[in-house]
């Protein structure tokens, strides 16, 4: 929302209703001036030794666009000031603040009049790491980018001594891939476990003497130990979400404990919610039943909270912390937020201060950049999400998790290929309806059920595991119980073919729509089948994962739960 389309009387800007006092140097709400009425700017008593005071002009205040002075006309005389009322409607529409920055506060704070100096601070509080290899190509108009945000459990700042692990180094404790759509009208927010078992790829850091480290990379290893451990920085987390997700990663946020005790403050408390009271003695949070105002220490130990909630593990700690981050963004971008000079300045403060970020947005007018690219972003938009993940099988007592061997690449997909969760349904509508007449003739008609379909399934993707996969996927959650892995095909394919007899038509077409077949994916034979026997299936290159379509838009994993970010959901 603009400061001025909102929450002001006769078309006066809250902002401007902020005025600097000469006297005491303070800004104060100036709400004794006739609405509606021409006002002469203040003028300020100058020393009889200063130079000329130029035209004089209202102070500008943190928020505040600063206004010409009146022009003379051929006459002499000072036109009227326009009475014309702005028009309403797109300057209506509420702009969304990324919960780790309250970056929209910068554009608003930095284009004070006296904003140098204020803007100068603020640059010098942001700490930037230079990940070695990284390269920021800024936000490309029409391309989608993906920014990584850390939480770490390093004990730094005042009052942290007592949480997490005393000898930790700073590990990924909290990581969300926040993914922004090419179109800019949506983002999913993609949470990954802390446990979850992956691997590490090798990477170089730079050491605190400025030498290069590499460290090996590792097989199997807890997500959360790719920051931190043996000397590995956020460029090495970087590379550990591409080679989990296939999605590159453009810039990163990390922030530590003291960055949600400072911005909650700084907005003036976050509502949450509970569906009963809570009294937990391990992170010291007391709330009643229902919805609280929280913020500092209280807001801190309510995203830490993880024995009071769901089954008191970190996955149920992670919906909590979606459902707050949720409420945080609802009040970064509250008419009550963003009208207050005070709590924009404070915000602006405490965002700088607690963030470490790589060079690609390590100044303030690029994190001016970052605010512009999100504002645009409807909270009704912003999905969050976890990648689905089932016990690790390795351990005869999983005390850690791994991706779901289906599901996590379907949401890995559905981002790769700009697929909204809050869209997906009308982006497949939009697809179907751009299909081909060819492709729609051949792919009419009747279908048979799971159950009747029978097929072979060959490996020619050169992914290792492929064929089985597929057949997991068709046989656990597609119902194609008739299905078989043969393995390796002769020779690698560069395209999935499905090969099938006249009588196996309605087979195939039922086969090619849970896969997403293209038409030029199936061929007919001449003869008809056995009645047991198979179609053919080949996996080739244009594979991306069981249950990931070949072509057209990828589809959301069966029950994914997601939180949109404009709803108020009760932790239970």
């Amino acid at each position: 929302m603009d400061a001025h389309s909102r929450g002001r009387a006769d078309e006066i800007d809250p902002a401007d209703q902020w005025v600097l006092n000469p006297q005491t140097g303070n800004y104060e709400l100036r709400l004794d001036r006739s609405a509606g009425q021409p006002q002469a700017p203040s003028r300020t008593r100058r020393p009889s030794s200063a130079a000329p005071a130029p035209a004089p002009t209202e102070a500008p205040v943190p928020g505040q666009r600063r206004r010409r002075a009146p022009e003379q006309t051929g006459t002499g005389q000072i036109p009227p000031q326009s009475r014309r009322k702005r028009k309403q409607g797109s300057s209506r529409k509420k702009k969304v603040l990324l919960w780790t920055g309250g970056t929209m506060a910068f554009v608003l704070v930095g284009g004070a009049a006296w904003g140098y100096m204020l803007y100068k601070d603020l640059d010098d509080n942001i700490h930037v790491v230079d990940p070695v290899g990284a390269q920021s190509a800024g936000f490309r108009e029409g391309a989608a980018f993906n920014v990584l945000i850390i939480g770490t459990d390093k004990r730094t700042g005042e009052g942290n001594s007592g949480y997490g692990d005393k000898n930790s180094p700073g590990h990924a404790d909290t990581t969300i891939l926040f993914h922004v759509s090419k179109d800019r009208t949506n983002a999913t927010a993609l949470s990954i476990p802390r446990d979850l078992m992956t691997t590490i790829p090798e990477c170089q850091s730079k050491q605190p003497d400025g030498t290069i480290l590499t460290i090996p990379g590792q097989r199997q290893a807890r997500f959360n130990v790719s920051l931190g451990q043996d000397g590995r920085d956020p460029g090495c987390t970087m590379r550990t979400v591409k080679e989990l997700t296939g999605l590159t990663v453009d810039h990163f946020m990390m922030v530590d404990f003291n960055a949600v005790k400072e911005l909650t403050t700084a907005v003036g408390g976050v509502k949450v919610c509970v569906e009963k009271p809570v009294n937990d003695k391990k992170s010291h949070l007391k709330l009643p039943a229902g919805e609280s105002t929280i913020q500092g220490e209280q807001a801190l130990a309510f995203v830490r909270t993880r024995s009071s909630f769901g089954n008191k593990s970190d996955l149920d700690r992670i919906k909590i912390q979606q459902q707050f981050l949720s409420s945080m963004i609802r009040q970064m971008k509250s008419d009550e937020t963003l009208t207050s000079p005070s709590k924009l300045y404070d915000l602006a403060q405490a965002a700088t201060n607690a963030l470490t970020v790589d060079k690609g947005i390590g100044s303030l007018g690029k994190l001016q950049d970052l605010a512009k690219e999100l504002s645009g972003i409807d909270t009704k938009n912003i999905a969050f999400t976890t990648i689905p993940v089932i016990d690790n099988p390795d351990e005869p007592t999983p005390v850690t998790v791994v991706p779901h061997p289906t599901q996590a690449q379907q949401l890995f997909a559905m981002l790769q290929s700009d697929t909204s969760l809050t869209e997906v349904k009308k982006q497949q509508q939009d697809a179907k309806n751009a299909q081909t007449q060819a492709e729609a003739a051949l792919l009419k008609g009747t279908r048979s059920t799971a159950s009747e379909v029978r097929v072979d399934v060959f490996n020619g993707s050169g992914v290792r595991g492929a064929a089985q996969a597929t057949i997991n996927w068709l046989q656990n959650e597609q119902g194609v119980s008739r299905s078989t892995n043969r393995s390796n095909a002769p020779e690698k394919a560069a395209k999935t073919t499905l090969t099938y007899a006249p009588n196996q038509a309605d087979q195939a077409r039922k086969l090619a729509d849970m896969m997403g077949l293209p038409a030029s994916a199936l061929k007919p034979g001449t003869q008809d089948a056995g009645v047991r026997e198979p179609m053919t299936l080949v996996l080739g290159a244009d594979f991306k994962g069981a249950g990931v379509p070949v072509t057209g838009p990828a589809k959301a994993p069966k029950d994914l739960e997601k939180l949109a970010a404009d709803k108020q959901v009760c932790a239970k």
